[in-house]
């Protein structure tokens, strides 16, 4: 595949490009080295389309993850507890797990276990691909990315999408770089509050 369109929030690119440049080169060259036309494998049922062969987004998901494992990077998660008090949760923010739920407890209040993950870590930077439903690209942004950065996990997050002319050619309603672009622009400059690179691919 082909990175047509990137873009840079917060420095994004300057930061990977400058400070881990072996990390920039690696994810071009897993983008680089996946073959779209072996994931065309996915027969439409959908209404008008019966019988057309689509780009599979678990064929594609499973291209990118063999060539970013090959490199060393791997899943990770980020847990916590929530509960339905605001302040309380506001006080357990930045504090080790256990103490999160033994301050909710000591409330008397229920500590929910929940946990963010992301696709690939390496190096402190972390890769979403999405080729899914487009609702999950903001949870990935506004959520994912910003909860392992505000928890020191992270120093910059990687959102790898299809661009627009590709969606045609895969299931209705998935995400695309030039929708999910407009969205993060029209927040304003400083959100969300985390360095991002946004690749736009085509075959």
């Amino acid at each position: 595949m082909k990175i047509r369109a990137t873009y840079s929030h917060l420095n994004g690119v300057e930061f990977l490009r400058f400070r881990l440049p072996h990390l920039w080169d690696e994810v071009n060259q897993v983008i680089e080295e996946i073959d779209a036309e072996k994931c065309k494998t996915k027969e439409s049922k959908e209404r008008g389309r019966e019988g057309t062969m689509l780009y599979s987004p678990v064929d594609l998901n499973r291209a990118f993850e063999d060539g970013f494992r090959s490199r060393g990077w791997s899943e990770s998660r980020l847990s916590f507890f929530a509960t339905d008090d605001e302040s309380l949760l506001r006080s357990t923010l930045g504090l080790p797990r256990e103490e999160q739920r033994a301050r909710i407890e000591a409330h008397n209040r229920e500590a929910i276990p929940s946990y963010n993950q992301v696709d690939f870590v390496k190096d402190r930077v972390a890769v979403e691909v999405q080729f899914g439903k487009y609702a999950f690209v903001a949870h990935d942004l506004f959520v994912k990315h910003l909860s392992f950065y505000v928890g020191d996990q992270i120093d910059l997050g990687i959102e790898i999408l299809p661009m627009k002319s590709l969606e045609p050619e895969m299931s209705s309603g998935v995400a695309y770089f030039e929708r999910d672009l407009l969205n993060v622009v029209r927040q304003g400059r400083g959100v969300p509050a985390v360095p991002l690179i946004m690749f736009g691919l085509s075959p």
